[in-house]
């Protein structure tokens, strides 16, 4: 794991933490030092300030998603707007803590970011709540539904012709909402889903998300696919 952090006492801490958790950290100041370093040694997760001298950890995520390095990226960041976490995620990142974080919260993100790493886990149905008996545009490979259409071991996707660009946690979110086309997914069940861990009725992530990937598949015209249930959750269809 790469750790960057500008803040000596949370690089410190947060590096002492993860270490006891089991992981083995190889922690760094600035951004400039980061790229250096996964060039170096590719790690295996990546925790990224945003706020950091010279190179931020934004930057750092367009430089190394422009190389096409898919590494799971986690952004640590002080901002608390809707607009600050949008630009981490239009930065290539897949997740997000929020300052001050529960050392706990950022665990669980990283077994969640980790377990999605393979594409093999991606391919077998991990991600669908549903049989996949019960869909027959279900197969192995390829899911359909609503005009969407995903590879999922190539970690493809489009709507109608054109094909979209997503970030692995849009594209976890995209297959579960896919493969239950017509279900309305709760809260609680996407939560669990995409990141192992529900983080509760106050947590903003999963509208984020929604949005963003919503901003992706919009298209001047054509209906819209992703739906709010107000007060439950989700769902994908045509109207």
């Amino acid at each position: 794991m790469l750790l960057a952090e500008d803040d000596r006492a949370i690089r410190h801490a947060l590096e002492r933490a993860l270490s006891l958790e089991g992981y083995q950290v190889t922690a760094v100041a600035d951004g400039v030092e980061a790229l250096a370093q996964a060039h170096r040694t590719p790690p295996d997760v990546l925790v990224l300030d945003v706020m950091m001298p010279g190179i931020d950890g934004l930057q750092v995520c367009r430089v190394l998603r422009a190389e096409g390095d898919r590494t799971p990226i986690l952004m640590l960041t002080a901002l608390v707007e809707t607009a600050d976490r949008i630009a981490g995620l239009d930065a290539g990142a897949d997740d997000y803590v929020v300052k001050p974080f529960d050392v706990e919260e950022v665990f669980a993100r990283l077994r969640a970011l980790l377990r999605r790493t393979s594409p093999v886990g991606a391919g077998n149905g991990s991600a669908g709540v549903v049989d996949p008996v019960r869909d027959p545009q279900v197969s192995d490979r390829q899911i359909e539904a609503a005009g969407l259409r995903m590879d999922l071991q190539a970690r493809r996707a489009w709507r109608g012709k054109r094909e979209l660009e997503l970030t692995r946690t849009e594209f976890e979110l995209l297959e579960l909402l896919v493969r239950n086309a017509g279900i309305v997914l709760d809260h609680s069940t996407i939560y669990d889903r995409i990141w192992g861990y529900d983080f509760g009725p106050g947590s903003k992530n999963l509208a984020v998300y929604v949005g963003y990937l919503r901003r992706k598949l919009d298209e001047p015209g054509a209906p819209q696919l992703i739906h709010t249930v107000r007060g439950v959750g989700y769902v994908l269809r045509e109207d």
